[in-house]
């Protein structure tokens, strides 16, 4: 696809929300994001005394997981800038980006959700919303594998680039 180009519309079943930019991915994300918030805290096999116990061990993965979702969404949005949008679909005059942040990941804004959401199932050790971070995980590389056929389309060095960088956790995945 030549730069400027959007995809064609007529390639995507018929329907009001899945537009040709990734529409029905941000809806989706929504309602993976507000699961997660409005999900209950469960776990029928930890005690509040194992709780206490652990209170020192959470708070410190606490912290450290959510210390690294700031920093990778501050930087990922501070690094694409102008080229920042909601949906998956690189805007028309975006650059590629690999610097910074995205020398460490390829989808540093997915990856912050991701491990934000991580932070918070340390701390609470709910099942429920582990269950919903793995369904996110899941999610978010599903979309992150959209986006980077479009961002290949768009930008010809983007496949040797993601051959070098990991695509939604550093140095893992």
């Amino acid at each position: 696809m030549k730069p400027g180009n959007t995809p064609n519309p007529a390639s995507y079943p018929p329907s009001a929300w899945h537009g040709p930019r990734g529409e029905w991915l941000v809806a989706i994300q929504f309602v993976v994001f507000f699961a997660f918030i409005l999900a209950p805290r469960w776990n029928p096999w930890v005690s509040s005394a194992w709780l206490d116990a652990s209170e020192t061990a959470r708070a410190v993965l606490l912290g450290a997981f959510g210390l690294t979702a700031l920093s990778l969404g501050v930087f990922g949005a501070l690094h694409l800038r102008r080229y920042l949008t909601p949906l998956p679909y690189p805007v028309d005059h975006s650059q590629l980006v690999t610097h910074g942040v995205y020398s460490l990941v390829r989808h540093p804004l997915y990856s912050s959700q991701l491990f934000a959401a991580l932070a918070w199932v340390c701390w609470t050790l709910s099942l429920s919303h582990l269950a919903l971070l793995v369904a996110g995980f899941v999610f978010f590389d599903y979309k992150a594998t959209k986006e980077e056929g479009w961002l290949a389309d768009r930008h010809p060095d983007y496949p040797a680039y993601a051959s070098r960088v990991r695509k939604l956790i550093p140095g893992l995945y």
